[in-house]
């Protein structure tokens, strides 16, 4: 049996009308025929490898839902996030690959179809595994093992653009008609175009995938790693004058004996905001946090302190372990004690870290050293006493970094 491609490409089609904003990733889709691959499957590059004994039996309305099933893990990166959580969390073999593919399912079919796009027979959604709408294949892959609830699921691939798992039938990097990195990114930057240029037609979990497409979440940790090392490796940082060891300059100036400047290991103070409108998981994340502002400082737990203050400034306490540090507080908020009795402290610290929910009137002067402010995320202004308080911005001489 050889394949039907006018079928097949009528449901592409029939898909085009049914999904507009995903036009441009249908059609870049290049059809590979094979009999290996049970139904539809795709691989990272951007083929969708088709079995013609299925299109024959399938009809068009199904195809096309299909279709869209299978360019959504593409879209979506299901791949490159699969390769990423199993070297996280340490996975390997095909039966936890079949678990990704069914996790990305059931993040792309609780909204793909309806609205002219037919539900296959035996499509994965979450209310067939127990599990809520509308979450992320990660958060999938947390909340079910295979099991006998999933054995009806043993025959699914969609192939390695689904799990990241190669297949045999896959034609590799090398092969014909492959998208490179630059074209896959630029037709995923024209579907979050065409979604965001419209979104009443676009289904919640695209509207979401879109504004993340053209605002992605940053990075938090990795970017409060180099604030601080930024931070402690800038001019002036743990710098001074020693006669320890003279200048080489005195030798121009005899009689006189100028001071050398040398460099020192730069101190870091912490102040954790330990006020009420902080719970106690962000103070738990507080305490991961200060362990790796210790490993941007190289590791030296001797130079890194951390204060707790609320409304009043607390013991300031050296690191030796980050999970025995006291975080004492549960009153208002007003970090200004803190800075104030960190900046009274000797020796004076070359670098604070403040780490706040940002419900805090802020020193009115720059304080001599760096200031790295990690806020902890809050939707919306909310006082911890009169609902009409609005907090102050992080001042301007401060690197701001999200947590969260």
């Amino acid at each position: 049996m050889s394949l039907d491609e006018e079928k097949l490409f009528a449901a592409r089609l029939y898909a085009v009308r049914c999904r507009p904003y995903l036009a441009t990733a249908l059609f870049a889709l290049h059809t590979v025929e094979s009999r290996q691959v049970p139904t539809m499957a795709v691989d990272q590059h951007w083929r969708c490898y088709v079995s013609p004994a299925f299109v024959d039996r399938t009809p068009v309305e199904e195809l096309a839902g299909i279709w869209v099933h299978e360019v959504s893990h593409l879209i979506r990166d299901h791949h490159g996030r699969s390769d990423r959580f199993a070297a996280r969390h340490e996975l390997t073999g095909p039966a936890e690959r079949l678990r990704m593919n069914i996790a990305a399912d059931c993040e792309i079919n609780d909204d793909v179809f309806g609205d002219g796009l037919v539900r296959p027979e035996g499509a994965v959604e979450p209310a067939s595994l127990r599990l809520n709408e509308g979450e992320l294949m990660e958060d999938y892959l947390r909340q079910f093992r295979l099991g006998p609830h999933t054995s009806g699921f043993a025959w699914l691939d969609c192939g390695s653009g689904a799990d990241g798992l190669e297949r045999d039938w896959d034609l590799g990097a090398d092969g014909a008609h492959g998208l490179s990195t630059q074209e896959r990114d630029a037709v995923r930057f024209r579907v979050a175009q065409g979604i965001t240029a419209r979104p009443g037609t676009a289904p919640e979990g695209w509207r979401r995938w879109a504004e993340e497409a053209f605002h992605p979440p940053q990075p938090w940790r990795e970017l409060l790693g180099a604030a601080v090392r930024s931070a402690v490796s800038g001019p002036g940082v743990g710098e001074d004058y020693t006669y320890g060891r003279p200048s080489r300059r005195s030798a121009g100036v005899p009689g006189v004996v100028m001071p050398n400047l040398r460099r020192r290991p730069p101190r870091v103070v912490v102040i954790v905001d330990t006020s009420g409108s902080v719970s106690d998981a962000e103070l738990g994340s507080a305490i991961v946090e200060i362990a790796a502002i210790v490993r941007a400082v190289g590791g030296r737990r001797d130079l890194v302190s951390v204060l707790s203050c609320d409304a009043a400034a607390h013991i300031t306490h050296p690191l030796c372990r980050a999970e025995g540090i006291p975080l004492v507080g549960g009153g208002g908020t007003d970090l200004r004690a803190g800075f104030t009795k960190v900046l009274s402290t000797t020796p004076r610290p070359d670098v604070i870290v403040a780490l706040t929910d940002g419900q805090t009137p802020w020193p009115d002067a720059k304080p001599h050293c760096r200031t790295v402010v990690g806020l902890f995320p809050r939707p919306r202004p909310s006082g911890e006493h009169d609902p009409d308080y609005v907090p102050d911005e992080p001042p301007a001489w401060a690197r701001v970094v999200a947590i969260g």
